[in-house]
């Protein structure tokens, strides 16, 4: 089962269970979907409107200087993967990365990234390569 129709089972569980929080959340995220050009999206497109929804959430909430996450952002953080660890990330690299194929470190960051695919931040990645 794809993502988009967990979220779509997820909503009618939510409904049943008179779960506003969850309910309102996943009509959003679904509200999203509709905006999109394909009706049948991959988890890889799932995933990346989630992000961006949390993304804006969190700018609303640094603008009004709330510090603990929103009913929204719990909710819709149970749709994306797990992010990677520094050690998680450091292990790979030092496991699978050859640096004397690279003119500089950063170079690096394209296979690593892809590997990853979306579970590991880009900020975080250059902290690991900048240590090695």
């Amino acid at each position: 089962m794809g993502l988009q129709e967990q979220i779509k089972k997820d909503l009618a569980a939510a409904m049943k269970a008179k779960d506003e929080e969850t309910k309102n959340t996943l009509r959003v995220i679904m509200g999203e979907f509709g905006r999109q050009d394909k009706k049948e999206l991959s988890d890889e497109t799932v995933i990346r409107i989630v992000k961006k929804l949390i993304k804006s959430e969190r700018e609303v909430m640094d603008k009004t200087g709330a510090t603990e996450p929103t009913p929204f952002i719990r909710v819709a953080e149970r749709y994306i993967p797990r992010m990677a660890t520094e050690e998680e990330i450091r292990s790979w690299i030092a496991a699978n990365i050859n640096f004397d194929d690279f003119k500089n470190k950063m170079q690096a960051m394209r296979p690593i990234m892809a590997h990853f695919a979306g579970r590991a931040d880009g900020d975080r990645v250059k902290r690991v390569l900048a240590d090695f």
